[in-house]
């Protein structure tokens, strides 16, 4: 599950976005001496300020960001259903073969850092359209690889571009809402990545039952070229300062005045500004701060086991019960339901709570560590779920008992992630957008890494064994929440990177009871 993808609470006053990246023109937004006649900026009421347009649009736009999320996530895992087709053809290693995965989710890690800064410079609407025609091609090109080289390369090539939506469909959305709505248009987005991910071996299966896998490539290919007919055809621009610059262009051309100039075009970054933003301070804030590192050690944990369930399921559904591949893909369904139930609850329940904990506490901003209050129960669910599939997964228990596990780990991984990344945003304000981006590359890489020692794991110490140890692992993870809620008010304290010191639960009277 691409946490690019996960929706946060961004708080009006940070300087970040919901792609998860600082914004390098973070003063396009502030306003230059309001005396300055030639400044463009949005009238009362403009029609091309994204938060006047209708409903209707922008939440056609938001089901449309939904869906270029899933298309790249539904790409992600969707050669495990044709594994054995690749092995045979190819007459590859069954490691080289779940590269084709891996790789795919290595490419995670370069996209965002190209992709984010780009869109602030240049605009969403045209890194869409440039990004995902060149998905396309990755596509094509794994359709028509004739070696094993050709069909890895082309992997990780698609994974970087299909990074896009996975950072800049979530600032669309920051985009076009106001904080109030936000929320909501970001639990539609937050299904996404539990969709994708489930729907990939099952429909990937079924084809290879029937056709050559290279009809899951050219099924791929036809998925992103709809979505990029789509972005051409009905998805405009919905940056502010790039609309702005639109706006200036026109009146210097209709008026024929030359010093109409929107903002940022008078804020243009040094290079060393972008690479110290976007490469360096990331790494230099994870590693000076031991809560951030904490919390990326669980996020990546538990995105690295979302990838292991594809190379552990099949052994546990597959051969045991006599499963083809096209209904063993089906297994991985109960994942993206627990995620929706997730997301339901989150929506009905918990965003509700925090919006009053928000007018409780005003003027004051709410203590971080309330968004901690769903990782208390998401942590034990989440190891919980990993002994319960380990230890059903017997050939003479009905499949039924491990197949149920997977709603609680996409119920509790989407909880997890929720929980943390709104704790990190509210935590560390100004340089959440590096926090995160740090937390998105060790993600990424646990997601490409877990799938490769996956089968030798379950087939060395068995399911029900390898199973528990993740449970293990999972366990000795709960306790991170719980050490933040009672210390975190002092490491935020002590920390350089949070602006400024927020006031403990216990001092705003947060109930604590979920």
């Amino acid at each position: 599950m691409p946490a690019e993808s996960i929706p946060v609470d961004l708080p009006e006053a940070t300087s970040v976005n919901a792609s998860g990246t600082d914004i390098l023109t973070q003063d396009v937004s502030e306003k230059l001496p309001g005396h300055d006649p030639f400044l463009v900026q949005f009238d009362k009421d403009d029609p091309a300020d994204p938060h006047n347009w209708s409903k209707t649009r922008r939440w056609y736009l938001t089901i449309a960001s939904a869906i270029l999320t899933l298309n790249a996530t539904f790409a992600s895992s969707a050669p495990s259903g044709i594994i054995s087709q690749l092995t045979q053809d190819f007459h590859m290693s069954e490691i080289v073969a779940i590269l084709t995965l891996s790789l795919f989710v290595t490419g995670y890690c370069v996209g965002p850092i190209l992709w984010a800064p780009l869109s602030e410079r240049y605009g969403r609407r045209p890194i869409f359209i440039i990004s995902f025609f060149l998905y396309v091609c990755t596509q094509v090109g794994s359709a028509l690889a004739r070696n094993t080289a050709s069909v890895l390369v082309f992997r990780f090539l698609g994974g970087t571009f299909a990074a896009c939506p996975l950072s800049n469909s979530g600032a669309v959305i920051s985009d076009i809402w106001d904080a109030e709505t936000r929320g909501k248009a970001l639990a539609l987005f937050a299904v996404m990545p539990f969709a994708g991910p489930s729907l990939g071996p099952a429909v990937a299966g079924f084809i290879g039952e029937n056709a050559s896998w290279r009809w899951v490539f050219w099924l791929l290919t036809i998925f992103a070229g709809a979505c990029w007919v789509m972005i051409i055809v009905s998805m405009p621009e919905t940056y502010s300062p790039i609309i702005l610059v639109y706006k200036a262009r026109k009146l210097r051309q209709t008026t024929g005045d030359s010093r109409y100039y929107a903002a940022l075009e008078r804020n243009v970054p040094h290079p060393r500004q972008i690479v110290n933003k976007v490469l360096a301070r990331p790494f230099l804030v994870l590693f000076n701060e031991p809560m951030l590192m904490a919390m990326t050690a669980y996020l990546s944990f538990a995105y690295g086991c979302l990838y292991l369930m594809f190379e552990a399921y099949p052994i546990v559904f597959t051969v045991p019960h006599n499963l083809s591949p096209g209904i063993a893909g089906l297994t991985f369904l109960p994942i993206a339901i627990g995620g929706t139930i997730a997301v339901l609850i989150y929506v009905a329940i918990y965003n509700p709570r925090y919006e009053r904990e928000v007018k409780k506490c005003a003027p004051e901003p709410v203590p971080p560590e309330f968004r901690l209050e769903m990782a208390l129960i998401a942590g034990p669910v989440f190891a919980i779920s990993f002994f319960w599939f380990g230890w059903t997964s017997y050939s003479r228990i009905s499949l039924w008992a491990p197949l149920l596990s997977g709603v609680p780990v996409g119920f509790s991984i989407s909880w997890i992630f929720l929980s943390l990344f709104n704790y990190i945003i509210d935590a560390y304000l100004s340089v959440a957008a590096s926090a995160i981006a740090a937390s998105i590359i060790f993600r990424s890489i646990s997601g490409a890494a877990f799938p490769l020692f996956a089968k030798q794991m379950y087939d060395k110490l068995n399911p029900r064994w390898a199973s528990s140890l993740l449970g293990f692992f999972a366990i000795a993870l709960v306790p991170i929440p719980f050490v933040l809620i009672k210390y975190g008010p002092v490491l935020r304290k002590k920390s350089k990177f949070i602006p400024a010191y927020m006031p403990p639960a216990s001092e705003t009277s947060t109930d604590k009871t979920v």
